[in-house]
């Protein structure tokens, strides 16, 4: 008896960094993207953001605007600087809801923005449309 040989492809999970200098806050997203298959890496201000983007290339960013050392802004900017992390997409997380915050982070290179409390589904949502358009 012959065992029929398949193959199974392997997806690994997307890589999600998320940038947030509150540790409850990483926590809970940690905790929601987990629960959505993502695999997780983190950094808790903007100098460390670069610095884990370019050793970790991750599928997708998750980018607190509010940072010490270096904020959202300048850690979007220095990270698209990177050619092979110009395309990973990148959305803005704030409690600053204003329009002004919204236009800053998208002069900066950000490609979504999604205000604070976040909501675990429709970040999901947007992480999936990202990721999907980066495929393609």
């Amino acid at each position: 008896m012959q065992l029929a040989s398949r193959e199974y492809e392997l997806t690994p999970e997307p890589k999600v960094l998320v940038v947030e200098d509150f540790e409850d806050t990483r926590t809970l997203l940690r905790f929601m993207l987990r629960m959505y298959g993502y695999n997780v890496v983190e950094a808790d201000n903007g100098q460390e953001a670069v610095e884990v983007a370019c050793r970790e290339h991750p599928d997708a960013i998750l980018m607190d605007m509010s940072l010490p050392i270096m904020d959202g802004c300048q850690a979007t900017r220095r990270i698209r600087e990177q050619p092979d992390l110009k395309d990973v997409p990148i959305i803005a997380c704030t409690a600053h809801n204003q329009w002004e915050w919204r236009g800053k982070a998208i002069v900066a290179g950000c490609d979504e923005f999604m205000a604070k409390p976040l909501d675990a589904d429709k970040l999901n949502v947007m992480l999936s449309r990202l990721l999907a358009r980066r495929a393609h």
